[in-house]
């Protein structure tokens, strides 16, 4: 047993091609967050976890850790899901979950978003909507009344997060993917029992479906077979979901094949918030209106069942090109100056 030991013992056990328990992991976690290792320590036990696969029981304790120790918000009278990839994919694109929680929010399914600044990306979601004019609260009323009007509301991670604190400026001067990004769609505050989530590798989807299945959760876990945490429209990808496994590609749902470069990000919050305004308003490229109703109809479908995927595709896109979308974001920007005020 490593239980409260100190750091150099902990890596020497993982060193020798050891992990970590359930219990263990959830307790280094635990020392972690509340300061007890200094930044070189951090950065050392982060390095293990990029130079070889993460357990699904070290996954499970690092997740149990987190949602401890985060500040919880109650949600469930509105039945919220979640659209939130894991990050860390290195392909740096737009904000392409974030809009579609809108375009899901705006067919009058509760979202309870979940987001960060980026990290291993140029802009992370909680950049684009904060540049935008977006506020971010914990205050429980604020999130409900949001939720309420407007069908979404965001849970800012490091708000809810506070043990992650000191966590943070490491992740940030490491610049690359760490077993944070993979926690951090299964860490909302909420505790949302509906979820679409998109991890950057086809082992991590079995990891995240195996952890969910211990769950209460409807879930849709996406991977594409290119490597994005999202349906990409660039290649093939896995679909893995409470009641079903499939492989499909774009035609499957009705829409072209793109190439990597039509879903770029635009490289700074200011072209990024650019690049998400027009989309939302229908101006977006079709390339982009196509990706982003890709992600949004899996979502719609996660929540809907009985929705045929190329019918939430369908309602994805003309929710954006109607601007329906669009009309939702700017009433919730203008409410939030309005209370402020």
């Amino acid at each position: 047993m490593i239980l409260r030991k100190e750091m150099k013992e902990i890596l020497n056990h993982l060193f020798e091609h050891k992990t970590l328990t359930k219990e263990q992991a959830r307790e280094v976690l635990a020392d972690i967050t509340k300061g007890k290792y200094n930044q070189s320590q951090v950065s050392c036990f982060l390095t293990v976890f990029m130079m070889r696969s993460i357990t699904v029981e070290e996954l499970e304790g690092f997740r149990d850790a987190l949602l401890e120790l985060c500040h919880r918000v109650n949600l469930d009278a509105y039945n919220p899901i979640d659209l939130c990839g894991t990050g860390g994919d290195g392909k740096d694109t737009f904000n392409i979950s974030t809009l579609s929680s809108f375009v899901v929010a705006a067919n009058g399914v509760a979202v309870a978003k979940h987001g960060n600044y980026g990290v291993s990306s140029s802009c992370g979601s909680s950049n684009v909507l904060e540049a935008l004019g977006i506020k971010f609260t914990t205050d429980t009323d604020a999130l409900e009344r949001s939720i309420e009007k407007y069908n979404i509301c965001f849970l800012h991670a490091p708000l809810f997060h506070p043990a992650m604190k000191g966590v943070g400026a490491i992740r940030k001067d490491l610049g690359v993917k760490t077993f944070f990004n993979i926690l951090g769609p299964m860490v909302n505050p909420a505790f949302p029992k509906r979820q679409l989530v998109g991890v950057y590798s086809l082992e991590l989807a079995r990891m995240y479906s195996y952890l969910y299945q211990q769950t209460d959760t409807r879930y849709t876990i996406l991977h594409s077979l290119d490597g994005y945490d999202e349906v990409s429209l660039t290649s093939p990808f896995k679909v893995i979901s409470d009641s079903k496994e499939a492989l499909l590609d774009p035609a499957a749902l009705g829409l072209p094949t793109l190439m990597q470069e039509q879903i770029k990000g635009g490289g700074s919050i200011a072209s990024a918030a650019d690049i998400f305004l027009k989309v939302l308003k229908g101006e977006g490229t079709e390339a982009q209106t196509a990706v982003v109703s890709a992600n949004a109809a899996m979502a719609l479908q996660c929540a809907r069942p009985e929705l045929a995927l190329q019918e939430a595709v369908s309602i994805a896109k003309e929710t954006l090109e109607s601007g329906k979308a669009y009309q939702l974001f700017n009433s919730l920007v203008n409410d939030q100056k309005l209370v402020e005020a």
